[in-house]
């Protein structure tokens, strides 16, 4: 049996008063053998070592928004994976569609920051999905196969990757997939996924959804068979919003 995920998203967003946020949370999940869940969030890099720190002896981890493919050098304003691991956070966000799209990162840029995740001892969470134009055109499954295909590294485990499908047209719109979109492009990872690593692996892998996903939409979407969870952006930023899509997972 595949955990499930629920991982927040906070963006260039928070500060030090929304940390409150984290102890919220970290309090309300204390015992991580209760549930079959993982609870991730992702702040920005300033709060990493303090929101490590809340969510200590809590189901509650923590997670970086990005990291470089180096571990160290002269990248003024990076981050490398071994920071993120030294301030006690255990995942990263890495390939998500604003790094590919704002900051020109290609399929290969993404495939050598997972495995610098992976030398650091982090999970990457890697994130794939289609444009707006692309989903028009009818060139959803091809860009997706293109991306797992550039992205993905040998050496995938269920352990060191979750893969994250986030259509850029959902994306903080308000616009959701529906659960025919949904379960047609996650049923193609799994496929992938199973083709070019064996079964084991590939099934063993995570597939979280991403796109304006809310306490609304929560339930029909974990309801799609190959859903293990959510990547959950403006909503992860209150535990008021975010609580009830975890009890959803849970319950799903």
């Amino acid at each position: 049996m595949r955990r499930k995920m629920a991982a927040g998203n906070w963006k260039m967003n928070g500060s030090s008063a929304a940390l409150g946020v984290i102890s919220e949370l970290a309090a309300a999940h204390a015992d991580s053998t209760d549930t079959d869940t993982d609870i991730v969030i992702c702040p920005p890099a300033p709060l990493l070592f303090r929101a490590s720190e809340l969510a200590r002896s809590s189901a509650l981890t923590i997670g970086a928004q990005d990291c470089h493919s180096a571990p160290s050098g002269a990248f003024t304003g990076d981050i490398a994976a071994p920071m993120i691991a030294d301030t006690g956070a255990t995942h990263v966000i890495v390939g998500h569609s604003e790094r590919r799209d704002a900051y020109h990162e290609s399929n290969s840029d993404v495939r050598a920051k997972t495995m610098a995740a992976w030398d650091a001892g982090l999970t990457a969470i890697l994130c794939i999905g289609e444009s707006a134009a692309t989903r028009e055109a009818g060139n959803t499954l091809d860009i997706i196969a293109e991306q797992l295909s550039g992205s993905v590294p040998d050496g995938t485990t269920g352990g060191n990757l979750v893969v994250a499908y986030e259509p850029v047209w959902a994306i903080g719109t308000g616009a959701v997939a529906t659960t025919a979109q949904i379960n047609e492009v996650h049923d193609f990872i799994r496929t992938r996924l199973i083709q070019r690593l064996g079964d084991e692996v590939g099934t063993a892998i995570r597939l979280l959804y991403g796109g304006s996903v809310k306490p609304g939409n929560a339930t029909e979407i974990f309801q799609c068979a190959n859903v293990d969870g959510a990547l959950v952006g403006g909503a992860s930023l209150k535990a008021q919003d975010f609580t009830p899509i975890i009890h959803a997972l849970i319950a799903s």
